[in-house]
């Protein structure tokens, strides 16, 4: 017989005798405990994520998807986006049938290390559900997934692992490899939403700021041709016109039928008073979108500089 104690920081403490019946129940009974002490002599926020993340792996352990939900929360307040806390916690969700949160969960993950097997299968299988119970459309109805920060990516390097071998693979992601690497479905979920939030950006005319989002975008995914022609304009609207071509060209590697980049790279080389290679890209602009207004009146403005 243990005397267990019903854990909660406050300082009334109600206790109950009970037996042990599984070995989950006897390490969620040293959760509690260790959760008491913690509480009572401990601010170390690190260490008890870490425990709650233990408990919460207990009452998953148990089928108790409420309360592992709980503790998981609980857990990720204290420290957000570690790894084990989101995989359990979305594993909970999934067994409740709440797809759309363990899909922002599991995706999460893959921010923080694209390369977690159980946040891969589990996007896996949420996709399946999520189109088969919301239709094509499923993602504009669900929740969006929150950026996970480089600077907390890195931070994991420094605290406790749990000794897991997921957690002990977490690294920082560096600019300078991202073109030595296929970027895994994490990555290439982080880079879209940092190229949406670049795209907001512009509309709001903060387009320093704007660079700053499709570099880091690019950083953990360059194969996306928009987002090069998307910097290429704010590259133009700040007259860093070298820049703007650069970007033009790349994205033009990437997609060869890039109508904008193919504009702004003429609008660039324009005013850098290289007007062959402007009425040459207009030209081929052109050939693609015949009607193209603006592409139009351009070539018109280049064929006067040459004349």
């Amino acid at each position: 017989m243990i005397l267990t104690t019903v854990c909660h920081p406050y300082p009334r403490v109600r206790r109950r005798w009970i037996q042990p019946n599984s070995e989950s129940a006897t390490l969620k009974w040293k959760g509690l405990r260790w959760l008491h002490l913690y509480w009572r002599s401990s601010s170390n926020p690190e260490e008890e994520s870490i425990l709650y993340s233990n408990r919460a792996a207990c009452h998953l352990k148990d089928g108790n998807c409420t309360d592992c939900i709980k503790d998981c929360t609980s857990a990720l307040d204290l420290v957000p986006f570690v790894v084990k806390p989101l995989l359990r916690r979305a594993s909970a969700y999934e067994a409740l049938e709440k797809y759309p949160l363990a899909y922002v969960d599991y995706m999460t993950v893959l921010q923080i290390d694209g390369s977690v097997t159980a946040a891969l299968e589990g996007i896996n299988r949420m996709t399946r559900a999520l189109r088969d119970s919301l239709g094509p459309e499923w993602r504009l109805k669900v929740p969006s997934v929150p950026l996970v920060p480089v600077s907390a990516q890195k931070r994991w390097d420094y605290l406790p692992s749990e000794n897991h071998k997921e957690t002990a693979k977490i690294k920082s992601r560096e600019t300078t490899t991202a073109k030595n690497r296929v970027p895994s479905a994490g990555d290439v979920e982080r880079a879209r939403v940092l190229k949406e939030e670049g795209n907001e950006l512009v509309k709001k005319g903060n387009h320093k700021k704007a660079i700053e989002k499709y570099s880091e975008s690019l950083s953990f995914s360059n194969l996306e041709s928009a987002t090069y022609s998307n910097r290429a304009l704010c590259y133009l609207v700040l007259k860093q016109y070298k820049e703007a071509v650069k970007d033009c060209t790349e994205a033009l590697r990437l997609n060869a039928k890039n109508v904008k980049a193919f504009y702004r790279r003429a609008q660039a080389y324009k005013a850098l008073k290289d007007y062959k290679s402007s009425l040459a890209d207009i030209s081929s602009l052109l050939q693609i979108e015949p009607k193209n207004g603006p592409a139009q009146k351009l070539r018109q403005e280049i064929n006067q500089n040459l004349n």
